[in-house]
């Protein structure tokens, strides 16, 4: 794994640009990847890391339970751009699951296992496949409370780097970034396991 010092290291970067931030990252890194969901805004950080490292890994945790707007605007991205995704998806159908568990209430006991199922699980098996030693997100600040709580540059509890080049950035300046790069946005986006959009899905916290 590589060593810093993550305190200095976001000393130095506070006042960089994202596209600084990647290069920084890029270039300390052996094995760097970007994942996604397609969410609201993620059109940027695949430009953004993808422009600077062209055949980076893309890593896709599909649920199933995509809106077809996500679908639709997924496939117009990755066209658009060229990304090398790495798509992987939960070992149970969704309509498998829909007649055993469905989406449980985030207070029911099997909320918990459905999203080991339809995100942790898929999620830890693309890391273990890929082995990265940085991990780029489009965590920014404002979305959560344990999101406010980091910086551009974090460690994961595995040790991986992990790199938000948008962390504060605001949905503005997001518009700003896609509409300069001509770049689509989609808003109807579906996260099962989350259900309040200012609630941890179990991958960052």
């Amino acid at each position: 794994m590589i060593q810093i010092d993550i305190n200095r290291v976001n000393q130095e970067l506070k006042d960089k640009s994202p596209q600084d931030i990647v290069g920084w990252a890029i270039n300390i890194a052996n094995n760097p990847l970007v994942t996604t969901n397609f969410r609201p805004y993620e059109a940027a950080i695949l430009h953004l890391v993808s422009v600077q490292k062209k055949d980076i890994k893309v890593i896709w945790c599909d649920t199933g339970y995509n809106t077809p707007n996500t679908y639709k605007h997924a496939e117009a991205v990755i066209k658009t751009l060229d990304l090398n995704v790495k798509l992987y998806v939960p070992k149970q159908t969704v309509a498998h699951r829909n007649v055993v568990m469905g989406i449980p209430d985030v207070n029911d006991p099997n909320h918990k296992k459905f999203t080991e199922q339809v995100k942790l699980e898929p999620f830890t098996r693309a890391f273990l496949e890929h082995k990265p030693d940085l991990w780029f997100t489009n965590l920014r600040k404002g979305q959560t409370t344990f999101r406010d709580s980091i910086d551009v540059v974090s460690i994961d509890k595995n040790g991986v780097i992990k790199v938000s080049p948008f962390y504060n950035f605001s949905d503005e300046a997001l518009d700003a970034y896609l509409e300069k790069h001509q770049l689509p946005n989609e808003f109807k986006y579906f996260d099962p396991t989350k259900v309040l959009g200012n609630r941890e899905c179990g991958l960052h916290a």
